[in-house]
């Protein structure tokens, strides 16, 4: 059993959100190592490997974290959840620092979390327990067939979260114009563009 006053770490770096509701706010990023899912677009495939990456203390997390000017911290994976990030997110907030959670939902919630951003994958769904405290429900898009994956979602969650719709990455010319076309006809839908990736900045 891991030691949840440790966690695996990918990287940390400071930069701007890139995607969705916070997307262009000043952020530090904690990526921690660890991933099932197995979304065969992702973008960050060095990360579902835990025992690739060190271990690091959640005092040094919190210390790196606190360095930066903007006290808003994002932790994301890999599916961060695999881990017991109680005592991380106490330790940040111990420290003044706002929360925010990237996660498919596929494991049990830990954390005390300002933001949960849900972007629940098809082929390993979230628990139940999650759509109600999500904050934003992001879908990423890469065929037409994703839209009722979205709408399905959608009738899940609470009725004060934002929806968003984020066309994958490497089908953006193509899908666009249709997501584009479903937002105008279901306007409580947003959309969310990989903004760091057209600024090019981590």
């Amino acid at each position: 059993m891991l030691n949840h006053q440790k966690l695996p770490r990918v990287e940390e770096f400071y930069t701007l959100q890139g995607e969705g509701h916070f997307s262009g706010h000043a952020a530090y990023f904690i990526r921690l190592a660890g991933c099932d899912v197995g979304c065969p677009w992702c973008d960050t495939k060095v990360s579902w490997n835990a025992s690739e990456h060190s271990y690091k203390t959640v005092e040094t997390l919190v210390s790196n974290a606190a360095e930066c000017p903007a006290k808003f911290v994002v932790i994301t994976g890999g599916e961060p959840l695999m881990h017991n990030l109680d005592y991380l997110c106490i330790e940040l907030k111990s420290a003044g620092i706002k929360t925010s959670l990237e996660t498919s939902g596929a494991y049990e919630l830990s954390g005390l979390w300002d933001w949960i951003c849900l972007s629940p994958k098809t082929h390993k769904a979230p628990l139940p327990a999650i759509f109600e405290m999500a904050n934003e429900l992001k879908i990423v898009i890469s065929d037409v067939k994703d839209l009722e994956w979205a709408m399905e979602n959608a009738g899940k969650v609470n009725s004060s979260c934002l929806l968003y719709l984020q066309p994958e990455w490497s089908v953006f010319r193509t899908i666009l114009p249709v997501i584009v076309e479903f937002v105008k006809k279901n306007p409580r839908w947003r959309i969310s563009l990989q903004s760091h990736k057209f600024m090019r900045i981590p």
